[in-house]
């Protein structure tokens, strides 16, 4: 069992606050361990509470963690979501703007249902800027000011995969977003970055290693990487000073078909 922290311990010293949405399963976990091995307070958000104490058991003793059930796509949601943030932790350091959605694989865009489309949509770009718009709420008001967010983009935010038309184009949208966040934060001290990641090995990738369609219409199996290089990366970005910022990180399974894909 983890230690619980009081209130009183977690605002004093350097501690920093995150908030990791998506965070029962897959790049979310992988990063929520990997900032609570570092020492940061951390509120995991997801809409499955079991995935999220799972999560929440990984953490290392006397770490402080905060599993919160949120559906980003919801409003009210995301509203009770920061509040339970701020109540318990006081301030928020890091929102890492993760939680997605691929929809349904192979459906080519004829056939492709309005609801699959419109799900996706709310989950992956509505639900970011929902995140986006209450963290910079709390950052500005916050003592000190300031903060980060990194939203979690894609290799198809680049580039897209066969019969992947909701997922890329929320992906292409989410680099707009991140660079209007990142102009609008600059007068509040709020840096606003974008990992783009490429064949993390995760549930969501596990069908790559025994063959994902290709451009071409051949199907072929594709290398991954591990997902710990992912969390360990977001942890850079994180960390550094608020007068730093990488705007836009690539980080890729070295020998996928990105470059020249298509």
């Amino acid at each position: 069992m983890n230690t619980v922290r009081t209130a009183a311990e977690e605002n004093t010293g350097a501690q920093k606050v995150a908030l990791v949405t998506g965070a029962g399963s897959g790049i979310g976990r992988a990063v929520a361990v990997e900032l609570l091995a570092s020492g940061w307070s951390v509120a995991l958000a997801g809409r499955r509470p079991e995935r999220l104490q799972e999560t929440a058991a990984r953490a290392p003793e006397g770490a402080s963690v905060l599993p919160v059930r949120a559906d980003v796509s919801r409003p009210g949601d995301v509203e009770a979501l920061f509040a339970a943030v701020r109540d318990r932790f006081g301030r928020l350091d890091l929102l890492f703007n993760n939680a997605g959605t691929f929809g349904p694989g192979g459906v080519p865009v004829e056939e492709l249902p309005y609801e699959a489309w419109r799900h996706v949509v709310d989950t992956n770009l509505n639900g970011a800027f929902l995140c986006a718009q209450a963290a910079y709420r709390q950052m500005k008001e916050q003592d000190p000011p300031g903060g980060r967010i990194i939203n979690n983009g894609s290799i198809s935010a680049h580039t897209p995969r066969p019969h992947s038309v909701a997922y890329t184009a929320t992906k292409h949208a989410l680099t707009g977003l991140t660079k209007s966040l990142s102009l609008d934060g600059r007068p509040y001290g709020i840096a606003v970055g974008q990992i783009d990641i490429g064949n993390a090995a995760t549930d969501m990738t596990a069908g790559m290693q025994t063959g994902a369609l290709q451009a071409n219409g051949e199907t072929a199996p594709e290398p991954v990487m591990d997902v710990a290089d992912v969390a360990r990366t977001v942890r850079h970005m994180a960390q550094l000073p608020l007068e730093a910022n990488v705007q836009f990180a690539t980080v890729m399974a070295t020998a996928m078909p990105y470059v020249g894909r298509g």
